[in-house]
């Protein structure tokens, strides 16, 4: 007898993905999971491009996949509207920004049930946003561990292995019945801190490293600064509701911009801290452009020897800023973020 699949909803954020949502709902037409098992659901965040006009367009072709407004715009609200509104026996989070594999939806699903898992993704590989040389700088600085950290997912695993978070994540529908829907508190970060709800009432996350995402990077520096300024800055609001932290590597970035800007104040006054001072930036310089070196060498791509110093060295100052303000507003001043004005 042929055994029914499970019921599956495909929940997807987005704003302003002009450029990225054809090439997602084209992934998602082809994958090989029953289409007569599938729905999805797009959340757009008010965007103001033509995000809107081509998902009528698909929904037109393809009605089970359908458009939601939402008119909260942030991540968070987009995610508790569709999981409200869905029946899926598995909700699959999928990000507008990436390209999937035809079969990434079916080998997730298989993996949940074989694993008896509460949640599972696969790995991300980050391509760049366009063929310059910036961008691919850019690319390749968040997929090196110096600029990035450890994280399984970024840095690639050779067998199935429980971790702490997974990208975007294929759940199980029970996964919100037992623990409730995602903190709408945090407009960034709600992920994590979901998954550590989950790991913390001994449920289990496993990353599956034959499924790979594409993730299409940001084409700016700037965006990129601002990218990892407000992901740092809800880690603290994250770390207070979970009443610890994460990691302890996030406390590496806040801890070098403290030092960057204000250690050389004591080794003005004291002449023997202005070495330390002096040998601590120094280090951090050295490996910088260790890193540098080896990356230009493996890609064989000169032009990343004048790009990455100064993409890694944004990258750890704008993470290091979020996160001591994300600790000034949410943990000495104990704000809410009805009080922070985030844009998106």
């Amino acid at each position: 007898m042929e055994t029914i699949q499970p019921f599956v909803s495909i929940i997807i954020p987005c704003y302003n993905e002009g450029k990225y949502i054809k090439t997602l709902l084209d992934n998602i037409l082809h994958q090989d999971y029953p289409v007569s098992r599938l729905e999805v659901f797009l959340i757009d965040g008010m965007s103001h491009d033509n995000t809107r006009e081509i998902i009528e367009e698909y929904h037109q072709r393809h009605p089970y996949i359908q458009l939601f407004l939402n008119e909260k715009r942030f991540v968070p609200f987009a995610l508790n509207l569709g999981i409200t509104k869905s029946q899926g026996d598995v909700v699959i989070r999928m990000d507008a920004h990436s390209a999937y594999p035809p079969n990434y939806c079916s080998t997730l699903v298989r993996h949940l049930i074989e694993l008896k898992a509460d949640n599972v993704g696969g790995t991300w590989i980050t391509k760049p946003g366009n063929d310059s040389a910036k961008a691919n700088a850019i690319a390749i600085a968040l997929s090196s561990v110096f600029g990035v950290g450890d994280s399984h997912y970024r840095l690639g695993v050779k067998e199935i292995r429980k971790v702490d978070t997974v990208p975007f994540g294929c759940f199980r529908r029970s996964v919100f019945d037992r623990f409730g829907l995602f903190d709408e508190e945090l407009l960034r970060n709600q992920d994590d801190e979901f998954n550590a709800r989950i790991i913390e009432h001994g449920g289990s996350i496993y990353l599956i490293p034959n499924v790979a995402i594409t993730y299409f990077a940001r084409q700016e520096i700037s965006s990129l600064a601002k990218m990892f300024f407000q992901y740092a800055f809800f880690k603290p609001l994250v770390n207070r509701k979970l009443k610890s932290p994460a990691t302890i590597r996030q406390f590496i970035p806040p801890l070098f911009v403290l030092f960057l800007l204000a250690g050389w104040l004591p080794a003005l006054v004291y002449p023997a801290l202005f070495l330390f001072y002096a040998g601590g930036a120094g280090l951090y310089l050295m490996i910088n452009l260790i890193f540098t070196v080896k990356s230009a060498r493996d890609k064989q791509k000169g032009y990343l020897l004048l790009y990455l110093p100064f993409i890694f060295l944004l990258q750890h100052m704008a993470y290091g800023i979020g996160y001591l303000a994300g600790f000034i507003n949410f943990v000495l001043f104990r704000k809410s973020t009805t009080n922070i004005n985030t844009s998106r």
